[in-house]
């Protein structure tokens, strides 16, 4: 059965930083692709502390570099969603991937990776958050992020037989 719509969420520790980095990120690329009509795709944090903030000003200007605008993301946490709504959950690092194993039981659904997990050779990694870093920590984030985009839509494009892109 072909799934029409994917939803995917982006989770780090605070959702400040390399989540909503990567939200932008993988909508900016299901877009360039013309698969933006397959796909839902969120972020959120592990923790409430930064709530209903902006992201972070250095992640905004990063994507911004790429022409990306994640400034109308607000912080939010796992708790506040329904994570079974999910079909993937992509994490940052491997405490985001116990935290949120530990509320959706690691059962197959929502699936539950890391960012780097389709990335030949780098499938074990994490994304190092930025946020006690450098705009170049902020910079390297984003271009993991696109690599990470570029080998996780086509796999799943292929996992889930996407239609073909809309029509413009």
């Amino acid at each position: 059965m072909v799934n029409m719509v994917l939803n995917i969420l982006f989770v780090c520790y605070e959702n400040i930083c390399r989540s909503p980095m990567a939200e932008g990120v993988f909508r900016w690329y299901a877009l360039t692709e013309g698969l933006a009509h397959c796909i839902t795709v969120a972020s959120a944090g592990t923790r409430s502390y930064q709530r209903g903030s902006f992201p972070d000003e250095r992640a905004v200007a990063a994507a911004s570099g790429f022409g990306i605008d994640i400034s109308p993301i607000r912080a939010r946490c796992i708790d506040e969603l329904d994570l079974g709504q999910f079909d993937w959950i992509f994490v940052m690092d491997h405490e985001n991937y116990e935290d949120v194993g530990l509320i959706t039981g690691f059962a197959g659904r929502p699936q539950v990776r890391l960012v780097m997990s389709f990335v030949p050779g780098r499938h074990n990694e994490e994304i190092a958050d930025p946020y006690y870093g450098t705009e170049r920590d902020f910079r390297r984030v984003m271009d993991d992020l696109f690599l990470a985009s570029s080998h996780i839509l086509p796999a799943l494009a292929e996992l889930h037989r996407f239609p073909e892109a809309a029509d413009a």
